[in-house]
Formats: structure tokens, sequence, C-alpha cells
């Protein structure tokens, strides 16, 4: 099969390590541009936009915040009406064909789960849900979304540019921003993701990485793997002697670790490669 996926680059090779089963797919921002959410990345892997929020900028300055929640806020209400597009359903659908051990994705949008997709280990956290830094009570987005808006409106009518991860380019001044406390405690509210600089749990990796270790192979998503929290995976497999099949439009940091690279629109792609995937075949649970 090894030598099959060598020669074969493309999603009738696809197929086939689909109906392999036993497999562990990463996604990243590729997956969600079709439903209307900018990457952070071109294809050749550079910034398109200014680098987001470092952890230690926004816990260690109100303005800082200020910044971060009034941008969020903003870009909050188109990233309430995302929709999955063909990529997530396409995933739903291999898993729901039992050929699926997990999907780790790299995304905050919540997306994966809107379509169907049950195991799904959110490496990055969800932007649906909000922190409290001090006494670590969880909340929903919606709740905080309701107080900053009723108490910073005049926000919500300026014009924008979208980023990605519901953030937004502003033309304001920041500091007019009301900042909403923990309702508990009065503390510091966080979406619950992990921010640039800040390191994804422990447990959440691990629990990973142990089902990839014996797994058939690790799909590679729409992600250009720039960022260690999920190239750690591909070097892993790489490791392990995992096969390891990238579909993404771009180049990524997986790419000479690659069985199989299939370029191109990743739902299209993933679409036609389940049409030739065998349901059952050897080693689909």
């Amino acid at each position: 099969m090894t030598e099959l996926l060598r020669a074969q680059g493309d999603v009738t090779a696809l197929g086939e390590l689909l109906s392999r089963g036993e497999l562990v797919v990463l996604t990243g921002a590729g997956v969600s541009t079709d439903s209307g959410i900018p990457a952070y990345r071109d294809e050749e892997g550079r910034w398109q936009q200014s680098p987001p929020m470092q952890f230690r900028d926004f816990t260690g300055s109100v303005q800082a915040r200020q910044r971060y929640w009034a941008r969020s806020m903003v870009g909050w209400q188109r990233m309430a009406r995302a929709q999955p597009n063909d990529a997530h359903h396409a995933l739903a659908e291999i898993e729901r064909r039992g050929l699926l051990r997990v999907l780790i994705t790299q995304n905050v949008d919540g997306l994966h789960g809107a379509a169907g997709s049950q195991n799904v280990v959110d490496l990055h956290g969800r932007l649906d849900r909000v922190i409290c830094l001090d006494c670590k009570r969880l909340s929903a987005r919606s709740e905080l979304q309701a107080r900053l808006a009723a108490d910073n409106a005049e926000f919500l009518q300026q014009s924008f540019v979208a980023r990605a991860d519901g953030d937004v380019e502003l033309a304001v001044d920041y500091e007019r921003f009301r900042l909403a406390a923990c309702k508990d405690c009065g503390g510091v509210l966080k979406p619950d993701v992990v921010f640039f600089g800040e390191n994804v749990p422990a447990p959440r990796v691990e629990g990973a990485m142990a089902l990839l270790q014996t797994a058939r192979g690790l799909l590679i998503v729409g992600s250009s793997l720039m960022v260690f929290s999920g190239f750690r995976f591909a070097r892993a497999a790489a490791r392990w002697g995992v096969p390891i099949a990238v579909v993404n439009r771009g180049k990524t940091r997986a790419d000479e670790l690659a069985t199989l690279r299939v370029a191109g629109n990743v739902g299209q792609l993933l679409r036609e490669a389940l049409r030739s995937a065998r349901v059952g075949a050897p080693g689909a649970s």
C-alpha cells in the first residue's frame, strides 16, 4: 500500500488510504475557508495579516484586552452565522463509515461538531466558550456577547475587514470599549482557546498522540502546519512509521514527510476520495 501511495498522487490513492480505516485526521484553517472564515496564512505559509494576539499581551494589558474584545465582539456575528461546508461534511461521513479513530482540529470554530463529527479533539479550544482566568468558570460565548453588545452598541455599527477566527480590523478608539468581568468573581474573561504563546493542555495532546501511534494513517487536511502544536503530530507519525497523507491548497511543513500529497479544494477532493473508498475494507472498524 505504501508503494501505491507514493506512486499515485491523486484522489484514487486518497480513497485507498481512507479504505484502510483506523485513521487519525488533523485539520486546519483551510477546512473552514469555504465557510467564510479567512485563514491566517497564504498558500506559501506566509502570514496574510498581522500576527494574532499573544497570551502575554492579553493577560498583561487592559488596553490589549479592550482591543481584543472589541474586534472579537464585532467579528463574532460572522462566526456565529458560519455553516459547515463540503470538507466538514465529508470528514463527518468518514467517521460515520467507521474509518476514523479521531479528528484533531486546530480550528476553534466548532464547525466539525456542527457537521456531525463526534470524536473531535479541539486542540486549540473553542471560541463558543469563555473562561475566567481567576476562578476558571466556563460560560457560553453567547452570554458574554449579549453583555458586550449591550455596553458597546456603537462598535457594532463600524465597518470592518474580516480576519481569521472571528477577528476583524476596526478603525476605532479601543479605549472607549467597556470590558465585561466574570459574573462570579469579577475576574478577567478570556475565550476558551489557546492563544499564541500559550501551551496546549498536555492531556489533550497525550490522548491524541496515543491514538496516532497505532493508527493506519494520518490524514492532514487544510493546514500548513507552520505552528508546532499541529506539526508535532506529523513528526510523530513519521517517527512511528504511520503513513501521512496531505490534502491542502498550498505547501505544508509536512510535505517532505508525506507519502501522499493531493493539492486543491479540500472539500471537493475529500468528496471525490469518499466515492472510491470502500466501507468495511480490511482494517476498517
